[in-house]
């Protein structure tokens, strides 16, 4: 198989859809990447077939409708929200006097570096000395009480109820992890990263270190606190994988009206496929700026570079991309629009046509202008192992229609990332049509942020689907820092956490403006940072984006920042909390990240302890130390 045949194969497999609006959608799917080039640093201030007749003036005309449409419809702004998030008896109000006396509990322990160094060992002997059941209720009534929701899917509808009522909807992740050890993992690693045809050169291909396994870095745990690993043992665990998420969806639909499931790309195939399809992505985006470079365009963002056709059909023909025929039959006013030149979206739409005519999928070898193939085959079952990656996919998406649930699809390492984002695009262009059910993940920290942001917007406003994002600063920072630097390529990550706070707010407000213009935009501002949610109910209000539109989101953990989140979601706010849960055996390995994150976020933890204090101070003096929740 070659990758000429992946997106046909994402199409097939996501054209069966019931749905009568997917499927006039699916019609005109057309894969592009979503990967833009980095930009320039910013300065820091704190904190299916295609349907080649679809060009741009038909998407622009459509544009334009739209947007004389949604302006109208517009609303007036709001009086602005004040929320005040050191009132304790507000932010605490969902919660009794043990529950805080336990976080507070946590929080200390958290900061004792002897407990979150060793909390591995520490936990299998408490485990050993206590027994099963001992330990189990010991959990409860600890770390495992603070962090995770309970068992099963209906152990915790309680908790999910009761946030409900305080205002607070729930993200649901069923947070089970494989305890391997490290050398386990890296076996794992190097085993599913390598495809055969490169086991058999050894070496000979044109592949990219970045986008290549190294055992040194095969256990993708290593300096990652604050999220979840997946490592591929065979199809059958990728089966059972989406069967854990089916149900994670079903639960969300069973708790809550309008809640959301997070998934991971990983756990759903071999992660040799998107290793792959990231490196074709990165090397055609990297040649469209190269190609711009030679016109003199260099170092503009990514939406403002455009190709002039002349030169670019010169150039092409040259490197013998196309044939000078091809590329009148590709440069054309129906395709292109009368312009006279072409952005990388169009750009990405032409590389599509090219693919779908090759028996191999080819790229730029920058340094001798040839263009090559990436990998000489595939076997037989390497092309069901991707088809089933797309499958699940589909299963996933059509699950969470039928449930009423939007689907979060988490960010991972930037050498996987680009093929991630590019798929779960592609599941918004077909599932997005009528209302934002599938959710991109962005991570900011990430110094081509703002370039994948703006690009992905820009793309969902000229096929009007509804465009989902989730903000993050991204969990992957040291470890991504390291194997940049120990096999050598550029650091991804922004220089410094003021650098990475400036991107976050940009990226944010890029987005808020497009819901202020068009209203097709949703966001979800997950961040535990207060001057973040405090910057975003700021732009709000200067925008007149209202929270009963449910255009903005917030999101923080289960049993941090109570502070922030309930009285967001008590002044009216969408807000929801990421609620893992697990059989506690089995979620050691989370509680373990947690401890480890609050340990490294102190100057927060330490601000909610004193919230903690101030509110149980409050209770005994009022008589209220027995306070229990009404609702």
């Amino acid at each position: 198989m070659s990758y000429a045949n992946l997106i046909p194969a994402f199409s097939k497999a996501v054209s069966s859809i019931s749905l009568s609006r997917a499927a006039s959608v699916s019609s005109s799917l057309r894969s592009r990447s979503t990967v833009a080039a980095p930009q320039s640093e910013p300065k820091p201030d704190g904190d299916n077939g295609a349907d080649p007749t679809r060009g741009v003036i038909k998407r622009k005309a459509a544009q334009v409708d739209h947007i004389l449409q949604t302006e109208d419809a517009r609303p007036e702004p709001h009086p602005e929200t004040v929320i005040d998030f050191e009132n304790t008896k507000e932010a605490y109000k969902s919660k009794d006097s043990l529950e805080l006396l336990r976080s507070l509990l946590v929080f200390k322990v958290c900061t004792y570096d002897v407990v979150v160094d060793r909390n591995k060992e520490l936990t299998s002997l408490s485990r050993k000395l206590l027994g099963k059941t001992l330990f189990e209720k010991l959990m409860k009534m600890t770390f495992y009480g603070q962090f995770v929701a309970g068992e099963d899917q209906e152990s915790i509808k309680p908790l999910i109820r009761r946030n409900r009522a305080f205002g607070v909807g729930s993200v649901l992740d069923y947070s089970v992890e494989e305890d391997l050890t490290q050398e386990e993992a890296e076996k794992k690693e190097m085993d599913s990263c390598l495809s055969e045809a490169e086991k058999e050169s050894r070496g000979v291909d044109h592949r990219e270190k970045k986008y290549k396994a190294h055992r040194q870095f095969g256990d993708r745990r290593g300096g990652v606190i604050s999220a979840r690993t997946y490592f591929y043992a065979d199809e059958v665990k990728c089966d059972q994988h989406m069967e854990t998420f089916l149900k994670c969806i079903g639960a969300s639909g069973g708790s809550s009206e309008d809640g959301f499931s997070a998934i991971k790309m990983t756990a759903l195939g071999r992660p040799q496929f998107l290793l792959q399809f990231s490196e074709v992505l990165v090397k055609w985006r990297r040649f469209f700026h190269i190609l711009a470079a030679e016109q003199g365009k260099a170092g503009l963002s990514a939406l403002d570079v455009k190709l002039e056709l002349e030169q670019l059909q010169e150039t092409l023909t040259k490197l013998g991309v196309v044939s000078k025929e091809n590329t009148e039959n590709w440069f054309t006013g129906e395709n292109l629009g009368l312009s006279g030149t072409i952005d990388l979206l169009d750009w990405n739409n032409l590389i599509d046509d090219r693919t779908k005519i090759s028996k191999l999928l080819v790229v730029p070898n920058l340094e001798t202008g040839q263009l090559e193939p990436l990998l000489n085959k595939f076997t037989e079952e390497e092309e069901k192992q991707m088809k089933r990656m797309l499958q699940r996919m589909d299963v996933l998406a059509k699950h969470a229609i039928k449930h009423g649930v939007r689907l979060m699809v988490d960010a991972e390492q930037t050498y996987f990332q680009p093929a991630i984002s590019r798929l779960t695009l592609e599941m918004q262009r077909i599932f997005n049509t009528e209302k934002p059910i599938i959710f991109n993940t962005y991570q900011c920290y990430l110094k081509e942020a703002y370039d994948n942001v703006s690009l992905d917007v820009e793309l969902s406003r000229r096929e009007g689907w509804y465009f989902g994002a989730k903000l993050v600063r991204g969990a992957y920072m040291q470890q991504e820092r390291t194997r940049a630097a120990e096999i050598g390529y550029e650091d991804p990550i922004n220089p410094t956490y003021e650098a990475t706070n400036d991107m976050y707010h940009r990226c944010l407000d890029y987005v808020l403006e497009e819901i202020k213009h068009h209203r097709k935009a949703n966001i979800m501002v997950a961040s535990h940072n207060e001057k973040t949610v405090k910057f975003t109910l700021q732009r709000m209000n200067e925008l007149g984006i209202h929270p009963s539109e449910n255009k903005v989101y917030f999101g923080q953990l289960l049993g941090m920042c109570d502070q922030i989140s309930f009285p967001l979601g008590q002044a009216g706010y969408p807000v929801y909390k990421y609620v893992p849960y697990g059989p506690v055996h089995e979620v050691i390995p989370y509680l373990s990240r947690r401890a480890q994150e609050n340990r490294g976020i102190m100057q927060g933890a330490q601000q909610e302890r004193l919230l903690l204090w101030k509110e149980l101070k409050r209770r005994f003096l009022n008589g209220e130390i027995f306070y229990t929740p009404v609702y």
